[in-house]
């Protein structure tokens, strides 16, 4: 592990150490878990993995409108 220093505001140190005693974590931990969380966000390949992964979910879907019928209701007016 590198060691790196960071600033933060009295609200944000002051919610950290909130969330760090209510999980039984160090702030360092939780800091670490959200820098991975937001680089995992912004990854291209990992945007392209979810995008795949969620195809074709709504297929077989029983339960959700038409939206074919629905827009030519909309288009008749």
């Amino acid at each position: 592990m590198t060691r790196t220093q960071i600033y933060l505001t009295t609200s944000q140190n002051q919610s950290l150490a909130r969330l760090a005693h209510l999980l039984d974590q160090g702030k360092s931990e939780l800091i670490r878990c959200a820098i991975d969380e937001f680089l995992s966000r912004r990854d291209e390949n990992n945007k392209l993995k979810k995008l795949r992964t969620a195809r074709g979910m709504w297929k077989n879907r029983k339960d959700v409108l038409d939206v074919r019928k629905l827009r030519a209701e909309f288009d008749r007016f």
